[in-house]
């Protein structure tokens, strides 16, 4: 069975990589950047190629669904590159095919503040995608780099939807119907997402789950209820785990540099810090104890292959290739 998370956004080292081995994760998506212009993301990228390098008796790189499964077969984890916002264009169109030349594989359109693609999901008026958003999902689709609308506000997602020529992701979010957040995402999104070919990772992180993390079998009922929404061909899972991050971390994420005020992201002023570690999702060795739960809670071989990892595989042959 192929594992794959379909969002990460930790600081890595050799010990986080071993973790992801000890999870069997066949690929996960990282995150690269938030807030960084292109300058920054070049370095981010040289980096991380480094990293990977440095430990290649246990991870790789992937560029198409063929290299994660070339990966899985060598007993490796592939990481493909991924960006949880766009300012990394620099307001260029043409940098989209040039950082997918460098290897960067799946893109969010914007983060938590509006910007030139459209609306972020905090915003109180979403205006929806842009002119610009336009042109960046076409030009998107032309290179197979996979959209991400996780962070994205609801009418430009729905824009974003309609407009792409390719399936699209909520590679880490969850239903708003089943616990209500700015960052989980309502149910005509989601369904207008799966009938487009799309995927939702279901996302761990504690604070846009509430009690569905309490216990491993809460969080099934979870994705036993979002497949009914969606469809058993559209439910994967994408963690948003962020292993080893700190405050520093925390708050170039919530704040960058566009605010000198406190901001708290999807925590809130009653909840300040990073949010308490998920007991069975602490970190990935939890993958198998997942499998194991799904199948536990009623559903069938097929069906846990196709959460754990498939339907990101189906995902990223259409897109990526491969």
């Amino acid at each position: 069975m192929i594992f794959i998370d379909g969002l990460e956004c930790g600081v890595y080292d050799r010990e986080i990589f071993e973790e992801l081995r000890a999870g069997q994760l066949s690929a996960i998506v990282n995150t690269v950047s938030f807030w960084e212009d292109a300058g920054e993301t070049l370095d981010r990228l040289g980096l991380w190629r480094d990293l990977i390098r440095e430990n290649s008796d246990l991870v790789t790189t992937a560029r198409t669904a063929a290299d994660v499964e070339a990966a899985d077969a060598a007993g490796k984890t592939a990481i493909i590159m991924g960006s949880q916002g766009s300012d990394l264009l620099d307001g260029r169109l043409r940098y989209v095919e040039l950082f997918h030349d460098l290897g960067l594989r799946v893109m969010q359109l914007t983060y938590n503040n509006q910007n030139s693609l459209g609306s972020s999901c905090y915003e109180a008026v979403d205006s929806g995608l842009a002119r610009f958003g336009k042109e960046v999902v076409r030009e998107m689709n032309a290179v197979g780099m996979l959209i991400d609308l996780s962070h994205v506000g609801n009418k430009t997602g729905l824009d974003t939807v309609d407009w792409s020529e390719q399936p699209v992701a909520i590679t880490h979010a969850n239903p708003s119907s089943l616990f209500p957040h700015a960052r989980n995402k309502p149910d005509d999104l989601l369904r207008a997402l799966a009938e487009k070919g799309g995927v939702l990772g279901l996302a761990t992180y504690r604070n846009i789950n509430g009690d569905w993390v309490e216990s491993v079998d809460k969080w099934c009922e979870l994705v036993k209820r979002t497949v009914d929404l969606i469809g058993i061909d559209h439910v994967a899972i994408g963690t948003d785990l962020g292993r080893k991050s700190g405050i520093p971390e925390l708050n170039w994420m919530r704040m960058g540099r566009w605010t000198r005020t406190p901001n708290y992201g999807a925590g809130s002023a009653a909840n300040p810090g990073k949010a308490k570690a998920v007991e069975w999702m602490a970190d990935t060795t939890g993958f198998p104890v997942l499998a194991e739960a799904l199948g536990r809670n009623g559903f069938a071989a097929g069906e846990v292959e196709a959460i754990m990892g498939g339907n990101w595989m189906r995902l990223y042959r259409t897109v990526f290739g491969g």
